[in-house]
């Protein structure tokens, strides 16, 4: 396929995601031509903010008139969508049909690729929150790319085009890579959540324990971002205090419920990253039997509870 060095872009779907793309692209000098959604404001609301670009009733409509169209739709829409798709047989080798899912594959874009259009996977790592400043806060974040030749060329310069790093992902590992990517974010807020719920225990109501926690999350991300993983690895385990993992491992296990396996399955991660530093611990195997103990323990428990119920 070939691809015009400014295409013109469609986007099918009018969310958050859309939204952002759509405009971060205008800003950027490209044409963005079409809109289409299922909620026609939405559309209309996107297609005035674009000069050139108009909002379209019917789907089929931003495919005839972009030579990329973007599906920025739910995951389980973006099958059924591709099937309505037409790509005419004499203008098909210049157009692309590419999704913005980071979990499904690629290959649900086959009735495209079977007309002759090129397919392909955008997907920016970044949580949309609707607001116009996601224009400026997606600059830096990564774009995780999957196509070939020149599609790839283009969805690459793209998102060089947002200020963003473009990162190839191999067929078929998108379910993998978008698993893995919820630790950095919905995961991170569950850990939160846990932290929020033992201390209202101790009587902390949610606001007192966020304003204290937010900004040591914040500090570790930034030393993260500046010293690597296993060097900004702060707390016990990090400094080789067995006698102190001991008894936090002891206590969550009285605590009950599933909160001594939670704290024992990222205390062993925890020494891993320790053991990834040039000078582990001393202590740092002592640590380690004593997570693995406590695990088999909660592990087990959990087991017999489960079996019993």
């Amino acid at each position: 396929m070939s691809l015009p060095p400014l295409p013109r872009l469609g986007f099918i779907g009018a969310g958050r995601l859309a939204r952002c793309l759509a405009l971060g692209f205008c800003a950027a000098g490209y044409p963005v031509t079409a809109v289409a959604s299922r909620t026609p404001a939405s559309a209309g609301r996107l297609a005035s903010q674009i000069p050139g670009c108009a909002a379209l009733d019917d789907p089929q409509q931003v495919v005839d008139s972009a030579d990329l169209v973007f599906l920025a739709v739910p995951d389980d829409a973006i099958g059924t969508s591709a099937h309505t798709l037409r790509f005419s047989q004499h203008e098909a080798q210049g157009k692309a049909l590419v999704h913005c899912s980071g979990a499904s594959p690629v290959e649900l874009l086959a009735p495209a690729r079977d007309q002759g259009a090129a397919i392909g996977g955008f997907h920016p790592l970044f949580l949309f929150g609707g607001e116009r400043n996601d224009l400026e806060r997606i600059a830096g974040c990564s774009v995780t790319i999957e196509a070939d030749g020149t599609l790839k060329d283009t969805l690459t310069a793209l998102a060089v085009a947002l200020r963003c790093h473009p990162l190839s992902i191999p067929p078929g590992g998108r379910m993998l890579y978008h698993g893995a990517a919820h630790y950095a974010a919905s995961f991170a807020l569950c850990s939160l959540a846990e932290c929020v719920a033992l201390w209202r225990t101790l009587g902390f109501a949610e606001d007192e324990a966020l304003r204290a926690l937010l900004p040591m999350l914040a500090g570790t991300i930034e030393t993260a971002r500046d010293k690597g993983l296993a060097n900004a690895l702060a707390g016990p385990v990090s400094r080789g205090d067995t006698g102190v993992v001991q008894k936090q491992l002891a206590l969550f296990e009285s605590l009950g419920g599933d909160h001594a396996a939670l704290y024992g399955l990222l205390s062993r991660r925890a020494v891993g990253l320790a053991q990834r530093r040039a000078t582990p611990p001393a202590a740092i195997e002592a640590i380690a039997e004593a997570v693995e103990e406590s695990l088999a323990r909660s592990l087990n428990q959990a087991a017999a509870g489960a079996s019993g119920k």
